[in-house]
């Protein structure tokens, strides 16, 4: 009995120690890390509407009649006193989690770009959503509503699926869809 309270003891020590070593690990770096999300934000707003020369964030109650439940940020972009578009920021749900995505849309209504961020797809499959083969066939696309097709060439509103990868690929142009929405509204 007594070599048990003294093995408990010894594991529970440790086991604060290894908790306390956690925590301050977690605090050094935590500042690093959200530094480095906010870089990656910037170069993909950068990325998706290039004409912009700085992004201004929108209040998310302008938008809020957009019904975009996987919204989670929206930038306009502008370039002098000129605004150029928006970057809108959505997180859809794919096959392994949500896909982290920026969507540029100009001032006229067309899709400049869409960058794929952080996600959980399979790779060599759904994880494809970040190569430009696929995320491509958004820019200069109307900001109108998307569809996906299995096979065949794609239509004016129509964006070709991965293959093997239709969740995913249903995914992302439902985020971007969303995107479109939430243009509609602060665009009228």
């Amino acid at each position: 009995m007594n070599s048990m309270v003294k093995n408990g003891g010894t594991l529970l020590a440790f086991s604060a120690i290894a908790a306390l070593l956690l925590a301050v690990t977690n605090q050094a770096t935590s500042p690093i890390i959200e530094q480095r999300n906010i870089k990656a934000n910037n170069e993909a707003r950068i990325q998706v509407l290039p004409d912009a020369k700085e992004f201004k964030e929108v209040d998310a109650s302008s938008f809020k009649d957009a019904k975009a439940e996987t919204v989670t940020e929206v930038y306009e972009g502008v370039n002098g006193s000129e605004k150029v578009g928006y970057t809108i920021k959505a997180n859809p749900s794919g096959y392994g989690g949500a896909v982290e995505l920026t969507i540029g849309i100009s001032k006229d209504g067309k899709i400049t770009g869409v960058s794929v961020g952080n996600n959980q797809e399979t790779p060599g499959l759904g994880a494809k959503s970040a190569d430009p083969a696929f995320n491509g066939q958004y820019k200069g696309k109307e900001a109108k509503e998307l569809e996906v097709i299995k096979s065949g060439s794609p239509g004016e509103n129509q964006i070709k699926a991965i293959s093997g990868a239709t969740i995913t690929s249903k995914a992302v142009t439902s985020g971007i869809n969303e995107a479109i929405s939430v243009f509609g509204v602060l665009n009228k």
